[in-house]
């Protein structure tokens, strides 16, 4: 289990290190344009995915710290029920360490720190961070890792 958790926590720290940078270059600057189709805009989201309920009268902050530690509790339970399910254990790791980082910025700021943002065609995808990267993966690992077949060394006994 021990591996899992020190990948979850590779995922804190770099999420952390990289909104740690671009508060510090971004903060008060316009976007920074890197690529005709990528900016580094620094925002802070009140919500949760997609902004949702970042309009809400601040009641959210607590709900979405309160699902990720509820979440958090029950993925550390699935890593050492399923040790044996490595692609399973990779993706519920980078959940958790992106769920992590994101509860970090709650409670510390109030809100998460984004800075990414992709564009195409006048279209912005909405901005995200490391944290979110890591959970997005994750979340695509585990619905790959449902679809497929468990090797023998997989299957519970």
């Amino acid at each position: 289990m021990l591996r899992w958790l020190m990948i979850a926590s590779v995922v804190v720290i770099l999420d952390q290190a990289s909104k740690y940078a671009a508060v510090a270059m971004l903060a008060g600057q316009p976007p920074v344009e890197v690529t005709s189709f990528f900016n580094l805009l620094l925002v802070y989201n009140r919500g949760a995915a997609f902004s949702f309920l970042a309009g809400a009268g601040g009641w959210q902050r607590e709900l979405f710290t309160g699902i990720a530690i509820v979440a958090s509790i029950w993925i550390v339970y699935l890593l050492r029920r399923y040790p044996q399910q490595s692609l399973f254990c990779l993706a519920l790791s980078l959940v958790l360490g992106g769920a992590i980082g994101n509860v970090i910025d709650r409670l510390s700021i109030g809100a998460v720190v984004d800075f990414l943002d992709f564009h195409a065609f006048g279209w912005h995808w909405p901005a995200f961070n490391v944290a979110d990267s890591a959970i997005t993966c994750g979340a695509a690992l585990l619905i790959w890792d449902g679809l497929r077949t468990p090797a023998p060394s997989e299957k519970n006994p």
